[in-house]
Order: structure tokens, then sequence, then C-alpha cells
């Protein structure tokens, strides 16, 4: 667990990190450099979902490394899949991170929803679902690996 106290916003106890894959871990189905590692690091203190569409069908070769659960959606609506999966988790312990359309209802149940842009981009509609914006996963990650960046951003 990760427990941060932020003046203004509560105290945080989170048990959950839930990830979108396609454009969020990964650029063209490959996960970016530095993910692997932070993941790994990440699951020593929470479990590591991954939620995905797989778009390019690479997202369980590329994550076979990490020790994460990997959940390839089937169907459709998976914004409602995604939102469904973090309410199952008790949302509140929930760190999440998306660029997509598809990623919005999560990052709006999620104790903390962070809204990534990558080389694929963000929707816009997730800068205003999510609690925080960041340029880059690798930087994402680390605001929980150094939770004093998270606080000073998160505060009021």
């Amino acid at each position: 667990m990760i427990e941060i106290d932020i003046p203004g916003f509560g105290n945080v106890k989170l048990k959950h990190l839930v990830s979108d894959f396609t454009g969020t871990l990964s650029y063209n189905g490959k996960l970016i450099p530095g993910v692997k590692d932070r993941l790994n690091r990440l699951s020593e203190s929470l479990a590591i979902h991954i939620l995905t569409s797989d778009t390019f069908g690479t997202a369980r070769k590329e994550l076979k490394d990490v020790r994460c659960e990997v959940c390839v959606l089937d169907g459709e609506f998976h914004d409602l899949q995604k939102e469904e999966y973090v309410e199952n988790l008790d949302s509140l312990s929930v760190v999440a991170f998306g660029n997509g359309n598809n990623d919005r209802k999560m990052l709006r149940v999620a104790r903390i929803g962070v809204a990534v842009t990558e080389r694929e981009g963000c929707a816009v509609d997730i800068l205003m679902a999510g609690d925080v914006h960041i340029s880059g996963i690798v930087n994402g990650l680390d605001l929980l690996l150094n939770t004093k960046r998270l606080k000073a951003t998160l505060r009021y």
C-alpha cells in the first residue's frame, strides 16, 4: 500500500494501480522504455492491473516480464468495463492511468486519476476526468515512486 496525506485532498491509501496499455504504457504496441522497471518496483506496494482494448494485439507479450494482471477487454463499451473493474476493486484504493476516451470513466471513479500524454496523444475528455495531467507515463509512475511530487501537485 502507498499512503499519502495530501492537504485539502485528503488521506490517500492506494492498493491498486490500474492502467490502460495502448497509448498509455506503450507506443505502437511496444512498451515504453522505463515502464517495465517502474511497474515492477511499484508492484512491491501495489497490485498492478492492465486493462486494454489491445489495439495492436501485443499487450500480453510486452507485459510478460511485468508483475501484473492483464485483462484484454472484449465486446463493446470498454469505458464502462474499465469503470466497473475499478469500482469492483474499491475505487477509493485505486490510482488509474489512461489517455483515451475509453479511460475517462475509470479515471473519474478512481481515488486518483492520471491523464497521460504520450506520442499517441491524449483525448480531451481525459484531461477533465483526471486529477492530474502528466506528460509521459514514466513521469506519471515516478509520482508514485516519489509521492512528495504527487502531494505537491494535488494539495490545496
